[in-house]
């Protein structure tokens, strides 16, 4: 039997906490009892620097419970990093690794589909919504489109599929390798090209809290999968810059043409046009580059994406061992 460990990070999640550890005791206890995972698997929380009672709720449960555990970070680093920080400790633990948020909306039923998957041989096994009937229609469609566009972009990616996922210690140790500071997991997941598949599930409603997610969040989200994974937004610019290039030439001729045929006209109209069209999209063109420079700033610096200020496991085992 394979040790698992399951990773949720947290912010702020004081009113869900509860729901969640009690759900996903039931669960392991289950697993354990059916013999699919060790009886030394455990439930890892992820304090992403909450504001509100989070971590005091973690310790708590580490302390009556101790198949949970958790780490505290120093400070607020987003779900990405928190996620991350949460993978690389559990792997030194466990076999298999499963993260999820902690709202409860990814089914914790379908981590018996990933055990099945596991058991046939694969390393990465991916969470993907059956259907988003559920979500708005706007939700729905920008969901969508931004697959879409990710696919366009060349990103590798998973459709309808978030952070809910299985993972072998082997997996999370190439994952390891991957140094960015700018994080998408979900587009580079994929890219370590072991065996995977996927498990379908129904997606819940939040039952406590309030999303983490908010619409500047997602898009804010969007654009850094976008070019953290893809460098075909410059090179569009580039093409871009060529098809201006070409028109202004075709019309520096007609232009000409019109001089030299005496019918010169005087255009308020298509000269401030030219110039707001042109200088739209040269700050466009510099908005675009300048995302990427920002980007190379940022790994060139080589700052740790996440410091850990508690680890109850590590003193767990600290205090065994002493």
């Amino acid at each position: 039997m394979e040790t698992l460990y399951i990773v949720i990070p947290c912010y702020n999640e004081e009113e869900m906490l509860p729901l969640t550890a009690k759900a996903l005791i039931e669960k392991m206890d289950a697993l354990i009892a059916e013999k699919r995972i060790s009886p030394d698997s455990k439930v890892m929380f992820v304090d992403d620097g909450s504001k509100d009672k989070t971590w005091e709720l973690i310790d708590r449960l580490h302390r009556s419970i101790p198949m949970f555990t958790g780490l505290k970070l120093s400070r607020n680093r987003g779900h990405q990093n928190a996620l991350l920080a949460g993978l690389m400790h559990a792997k030194e633990y466990a076999d298999i690794v499963v993260s999820m948020d902690a709202d409860l909306q990814d089914d914790i039923n379908a981590i018996d589909g990933f055990l099945d998957k596991r058991a046939e041989g694969c390393d990465i096994v991916y969470g993907v919504r059956s259907s988003r009937k559920k979500d708005t229609a706007f939700k729905r469609g920008t969901a969508r489109g931004y697959y879409k566009l990710l696919s366009k972009m060349g990103v590798e990616i998973t459709y309808d599929h978030a952070d809910y996922r299985l993972m072998s210690r082997r997996a999370l140790n190439a994952l390891e390798q991957y140094k960015e500071v700018n994080l998408f997991l979900r587009g580079l997941v994929p890219m370590l090209g072991f065996k995977s598949d996927t498990v379908e599930y129904v997606r819940n409603e939040r039952q406590a809290g309030e999303s983490k997610y908010p619409l500047k969040k997602m898009i804010s989200f969007a654009i850094e999968g976008i070019t953290s994974l893809s460098v075909k937004p410059i090179r569009f610019i580039t093409a871009l810059g060529l098809i201006v290039f070409f028109v202004s030439i075709l019309m520096l001729i007609y232009f000409l043409i019109i001089w030299a045929m005496g019918r010169t006209v005087a255009g308020w109209t298509t000269t401030v046009v030219s110039v707001w069209a042109l200088g739209g999209l040269q700050l466009l063109a510099i908005g675009v580059i300048g995302e990427y420079i920002g980007k190379i700033y940022l790994e060139t610096k080589h700052r740790p994406t996440f410091l850990i200020e508690v680890d109850l496991e590590k003193e767990d085992r600290e205090k065994k061992a002493g």
